[in-house]
Order: structure tokens, then C-alpha cells, then sequence
């Protein structure tokens, strides 16, 4: 796939899911750096790795996988240097998968009702595990306009013989209280343990809070920023606004944000590759397991 075609693809929401936006945009990467030539060689892949994070502004996943690619360089040959290194991430994706999974579909039990928002690929690993672990659940799940990526995850689960209750968003509330757990996804994750999630997500956090419902956050711990250690917001992207309404009257102000912020204390835990923490051991815990990632200078970031 061509580059274009490509960033067109992420910014469209064609490809869905922080992780798989990580992974789709190191395969682009590949394919585009080993077409380079020698010379410039650095300066140009730089500019290919700024195209591939501006396409989705809100994907420290992403930023993060392609800022790690440039790290610690040293003399010898750099194709083959960046190529192992993609070829690392690209494996160190596909077993956390597995490993979240695992862990995460160790919260679900049999005759549980889970419900979950939006279109988190994670998630749905965690889910298809405890399904095939044999365990009989079903899933409530929300429709999450305007992009409808809720209908996604209803089909995808569907499609794996779990029985789905497909709701409205403003039936949230509704779904969540006759629920036992909550799983979200997350699209990034600041030093100060707030998550960012498709818009929908703080309002479930609310309502999940309201009635005693648990609430975990399903990620790969790459979608930390750390950036914002120096005190940097991470940007919540706003979407075309003929996305909710084409040829709005005049005067009709459309605001679509695709994301908002869940605050900690509305977290039960998160779960990930490197186990089940709340929401500031785990900022420890990241931190701890990945310094060369995340322990950054200001000027190395």
C-alpha cells in the first residue's frame, strides 16, 4: 500500500484501534523505508514517520513505535538496524496480545454480563479468550456515533457465537447497571494516570462508578505518553463535523470530539502485557519495565 492511500486509511477510521494503527503503520513504514536510498537516508524517513503520526494525532501507540525505531542508532548499517527493530515491535505486539488476553480474560466469569464501547481490538482478544475457555457470558455493547464502531465490535463477536445486547448510546446507562463489568480500550495514557478513550468513555466510567460496576482498561502499556511528564496535553482529536450532520443549518455549531478524558479514580485497574495495576502503580510499573522507552530526557523526546 502506498503511503497516501495509507495515512488515508487511518485518518478515514478505516483502520480501527490504537494497536492495529501502531502495527498498520509499521508495516507502511517498512515498506516505504526500505525504498529509500542510502542518502538523506535518516532525513527522509523521518519525514515518512511525521506524515504516518499526524494522520491520527491522538495514538501515542503509534508515536511511540515509530519514535523507538530512531532510538539508539549507532555506526554500521542503519537499514538494517531500523528493519530489526521494526521486525522487534511488530513481535512484541503480536505476543502482548496474546499475554492480554490471557490476563484479561481471567476477569471474566461464567454468567457475567460485559459490556464495552466503541471498537477496542483488545478487548475483543480478551473476550474471544474467556469464550474460548468455554466460559457462557453475554456482551452489552453501545453504538458509538457518529462512526457507528460499535456495530464492529457487535459483528466480530457475533461471528464467534457470543450472544450481543446492541445498544443506542444514550442507552449507556441502561446497559451498564444491568452489567458486572466494564472493559474499555484506550488510546492513550498520561503520567497522571488519566486515560483517553473514545468520546463515551468517561460517561460510561460515571455510570459504571454510579452502580459499583468495575471499570479496567484493556491496552498494550505503549500507549503511555510520555510526554506528558513535561508537561505537555495530550491533543484530543475533533473530527469533520459533517461526520454528524451533512448540510447543517446555519447557525447549528457541530461539535464532534472523538475522544475525552477518564479520570483515575474511576478506574478499577488496567490490564495489560505486564499484568492487572491500578491506574498509578501502573504508570510505576511502565516506567519501571521499559527505562529506555520511557524514562526520556525533555530535548529526547
Amino acid at each position: 500500500m502506498e503511503l497516501d492511500e495509507a495515512i488515508k486509511s487511518i485518518k478515514s477510521v478505516k483502520i480501527q484501534g490504537a494497536e492495529n494503527v501502531a502495527v498498520f503503520s509499521l508495516n507502511v513504514f517498512k515498506s516505504e523505508f526500505n525504498k529509500l536510498k542510502d542518502e538523506n537516508l535518516i532525513n527522509d524517513s523521518k519525514i515518512i514517520k511525521k506524515k504516518l503520526i499526524q494522520a491520527r494525532p491522538t495514538e501515542p501507540c503509534l508515536r511511540n513505535s515509530l519514535n523507538y525505531l530512531f532510538d539508539n542508532l549507532h555506526g554500521g548499517n542503519l537499514k538494517e538496524q531500523i528493519n530489526e527493530k521494526i521486525d522487534f515491535m511488530l513481535d512484541f505486539f503480536k505476543n502482548s496480545k496474546k499475554s492480554i488476553a490471557e490476563i484479561g480474560a481471567n476477569k471474566i466469569k461464567s454468567g457475567m454480563v460485559v459490556y464495552t464501547h466503541c471498537h477496542s481490538s483488545t478487548v475483543i482478544d480478551i473476550i474471544k479468550k474467556a469464550k474460548k475457555q468455554g466460559k457462557k457470558f453475554e456482551v452489552y455493547n453501545t453504538e458509538t456515533r457518529p462512526l457507528l464502531q460499535g456495530k464492529t465490535t457487535a459483528k466480530e463477536l457475533a461471528e464467534e457465537g457470543i450472544n450481543i445486547n446492541y445498544f443506542i448510546d444514550s442507552g449507556m446507562r441502561m446497559a451498564i447497571k444491568e452489567s458486572d463489568i466494564v472493559l474499555l480500550g484506550a488510546d492513550s495514557i498520561s503520567c497522571e494516570a488519566k486515560v483517553i478513550n473514545k468520546i463515551g468513555s468517561e460517561l460510561a466510567a460515571e455510570v459504571a462508578k454510579n452502580f459499583d460496576v468495575p471499570l479496567y482498561i484493556c491496552t498494550n502499556s505503549w500507549k503511555y505518553n510520555p510526554q506528558t511528564t513535561f508537561g505537555f496535553d495530550e491533543e484530543i482529536e475533533k473530527r469533520n463535523k459533517e461526520e454528524i450532520w451533512k448540510n447543517a443549518p446555519k447557525n447549528v455549531n457541530i461539535i464532534n470530539y472523538a475522544f475525552e478524558i477518564i479520570k483515575p479514580e474511576l478506574i478499577s485497574g488496567i490490564i495489560s502485557e505486564i499484568g492487572i495495576y491500578t491506574p498509578y502503580i501502573f504508570i510505576d510499573e511502565i516506567t519501571r519495565t521499559y527505562p529506555e522507552i520511557f524514562n526520556k530526557k525533555l530535548n529526547n523526546l
